[in-house]
């Protein structure tokens, strides 16, 4: 019997399992595909919620704590995995946002740096390449991004490095619970016993809690993202505007998502979305009209009401917790959530 199981091996899951590894906990992780292969790979990795002040105060402080820790961890598991997760600090430009005194405010109060660039040549000098079709724009220069594929990679590799275990292609059908109490899973028919039971499986969350109450309000929601093949220093900043981003990797890659799709546990991409995606990138930033697209992929987000991620203990079953439910923002506050859980679970 180990002393936690976690069901789920995105990041969320791999970052908790880290976390109370540290606290001396023996811990196994079960994930139903490949660790870190849904949306923890899908995703934009942009370490900062978009238009942030349009979130809760719990969203905003799970992001503070990723933005002190993260040049920190991205260090750890790079010397841990000998993967480089490419921490890469490209500041932010939002575009033509109308949100002024939102944005000044949420800075101030959270201690961020942000300035309002108004007029063409300021924002050139910013991005060189900006399309003409913005006049006004709030530069964050201190936000960074990772790139999730290596990012996932980096952190499985810190669960061998450390002694962590876990189990590819473990599909928990059921929890075990007797007398109110957490035992273990169902895990490919077998019965796997824990002295806690963390769920943490991104958009599947909510199916293995229905049987019980209190069942968090966590449903897949579909994104499409395309990845344009450029060159290096093409692009130099992230840029929002509205729901489309573009984000420069360090080999000039730039990835541009993402739709937002209700359509269930389904990851099908279209053709119509990709040109959609193709004319906003292009509206944006028209350099990219040249650039070859290299790969058009879709993931499923863990939605939940407003954004908030569900943190804590299932109230009807002891030693039931849940960590999920991070939306669009799974990168940025994964590392909070992952302290967090792990101190409420080694508080009891």
């Amino acid at each position: 019997m180990v002393d936690c199981i976690i069901v789920g091996g995105g990041l969320i899951g791999m970052l908790s399992a880290r976390e109370l590894k540290k606290h001396g906990l023996d811990v196994l992780v079960l994930e139903k595909g490949e660790l870190g292969k849904e949306s923890s790979w899908a995703g934009g990795g942009i370490l900062s919620p978009l238009h942030p002040w349009r979130y809760s105060d719990k969203v905003n402080e799970l992001a503070s704590t990723g933005h002190k820790v993260y040049p920190q961890l991205a260090q750890e598991l790079h010397q841990e995995s000998g993967i480089d997760p490419e921490y890469l600090r490209s500041g932010l430009l939002v575009l033509g946002s109308q949100e002024q005194q939102l944005a000044i405010d949420w800075a101030s109060r959270w201690s961020v740096n942000l300035s309002v660039i108004e007029g063409e040549a300021g924002l050139q000098q910013i991005c060189p390449g900006l399309s003409g079709n913005y006049d006004t724009a709030f530069y964050l220069p201190e936000v960074a991004q990772m790139r999730n594929p290596r990012l996932v990679k980096s952190a499985r590799g810190s669960l061998d490095t450390l002694g962590i275990n876990y189990q590819e292609h473990a599909q928990v059908t059921s929890l075990l619970v007797e007398n109110g109490k957490a035992k273990g899973v169902v895990v490919n028919g077998k019965e796997r016993h824990a002295g806690n039971v963390l769920i943490a499986g991104g958009a599947w969350s909510a199916e293995l809690l229905k049987p019980y109450q209190n069942v968090p309000d966590i449903s897949p929601v579909k994104g499409q993202m395309i990845l344009f093949k450029g060159s290096k220093n093409r692009l130099k900043r992230i840029l929002l505007a509205e729901n489309r981003y573009l984000i420069p990797r360090k080999d000039g890659r730039i990835l541009c998502g993402s739709t937002l799709e209700h359509t269930g546990f389904e990851k099908q991409i279209s053709e119509q979305v990709k040109a959609e995606l193709t004319a906003s990138a292009i509206d944006i930033f028209p350099e990219l009209v040249d650039m070859e697209i290299e790969h058009h992929w879709a993931g499923l987000r863990p939605g939940s009401p407003n954004g908030d991620p569900y943190i804590g203990r299932q109230k009807e079953i002891e030693g039931l917790y849940i960590n999920a439910g991070h939306y669009r923002n799974g990168v940025i506050l994964g590392i909070g959530s992952a302290q967090r859980i792990a101190e409420l679970i080694i508080n009891g």
